[in-house]
C-alpha cells in the first residue's frame, strides 16, 4: 500500500510517499480503507521533533514513521475478537497514540472508532475526532460548564475553538474568544459574545476573570491563567507549549490549593469515542 512515510525529524518537505507493507488487524482490531485524514497539530508537533516528542518518539529517528490519527473509512477486515463492527461499516476516529493514518489502510482497536453517521461525508467525519473530544472533555468532563458562567477560550478560532463554541453555546454562558483578528468574523459568526487580539491585549492581565479558560494554546504561565481566574475557577489546557504544559501539570496541584482547579489533557491514547 501507498503511505506517507519520514524517516528523519524536520519540516514537511522530509515527507515521503512510499510503498510499506499493508497492515494486519489484531484480534481486537478492525483494518480500514482510509477514504479521508484531518491534520493536527501534533503531527506537525511529532514531525518537526522538538525535545519532548523526541522523548516520547525516539531522540535521533521517529520510531512512529506514519503520523495522522484522525481518520474515516470502510472497515475491510475484522479481528476474531471484534464486536462492534463488521466488514463494510464506514467509521471514524481518532488514533492518537498509535498514529498511522496517512495511508490506504489503517489498523484501529474497535473502541477507537465509532460508526460514521450516514449523512456525513467521510471529509467532515475525519475532521471531527480529536479536536471535538479535547473540546467536550474540557468543558463538560473537566470544566464542568454549566449555565450562568463567563467562559474564556485561548486559541479560540482552531479546530478546538470552533467545536467548543458550538458545544459552550448549548449550556448558555457567556464566550469570550481569544486569536488573531483574521478569525474574528468568523468567531461572531460562530457564536462567540467578545473578542480578544492576543497581538495586542494579554486577556490575563486587562483585569477580567472568568469562570472556566480552555486553553489550546498554553503559551503564558501557570500564575497568569490562575490571575485571570475566578474564585472556585477552573483552568483546562488541552494542547499548546509542551515547555508550558509540563509547568501546568506539576504546578496545577500547588494552584489548586487556592481553590482554583487546574487540569492537563495530555492522554489521549485512552480516549473512547
Amino acid at each position: 500500500m501507498k503511505a506517507i512515510v519520514y524517516t528523519q525529524y524536520g519540516t514537511p518537505d522530509v515527507l515521503e510517499l512510499k510503498e510499506v507493507d499493508k497492515p494486519i488487524p489484531r484480534e481486537n482490531e478492525v483494518l480500514i480503507k482510509v477514504f479521508a485524514v484531518s491534520i493536527n497539530d501534533w503531527d506537525l508537533g511529532l514531525l518537526q521533533g522538538d525535545l519532548i516528542n523526541r522523548l516520547f518518539n525516539g531522540l535521533i529517528k521517529p520510531k512512529i514513521k506514519i503520523l495522522g490519527s484522525d481518520i474515516a473509512g470502510r472497515i475491510e477486515a475484522v479481528g476474531k475478537k471484534v464486536k462492534k463492527f463488521r466488514i463494510g461499516d464506514e467509521v471514524y476516529g481518532d488514533l492518537s497514540g498509535r498514529w498511522g493514518g496517512f495511508a490506504e489502510y489503517s489498523c484501529a482497536h474497535e473502541n477507537e472508532l465509532a460508526l460514521k453517521p450516514v449523512s456525513m461525508s467521510f471529509e467532515e467525519a475525519a475532521a471531527i475526532p480529536q479536536a471535538a473530544l479535547l473540546a467536550i472533555q474540557g468543558l463538560r468532563d473537566k470544566g464542568q460548564i454549566h449555565s450562568g458562567q463567563k467562559l474564556l477560550i485561548n486559541g479560540a478560532g482552531g479546530g478546538v475553538g470552533t467545536f467548543a463554541v458550538q458545544i459552550a453555546k448549548l449550556y448558555r454562558v457567556e464566550i469570550t474568544g481569544v486569536d488573531s483578528s483574521e478569525k474574528f468574523n468568523m468567531m461572531r459568526s460562530m457564536g462567540y459574545d467578545h473578542v480578544i487580539n492576543y497581538k495586542q491585549e494579554d486577556f490575563t492581565k486587562n483585569g477580567h476573570c472568568y469562570d472556566l479558560i480552555l486553553d489550546v494554546k498554553t503559551n503564558r504561565s501557570i500564575s497568569d491563567y490562575a490571575r485571570a481566574l475566578c474564585p472556585e475557577g477552573i483552568y483546562v489546557t488541552v494542547g499548546g507549549s509542551m515547555v508550558r504544559l509540563l509547568q501546568a501539570l506539576f504546578l496545577g496541584p500547588w494552584i489548586s490549593m487556592i481553590k482554583k482547579r487546574i487540569y492537563v489533557l495530555l492522554d489521549l491514547s485512552k480516549t473512547k469515542i
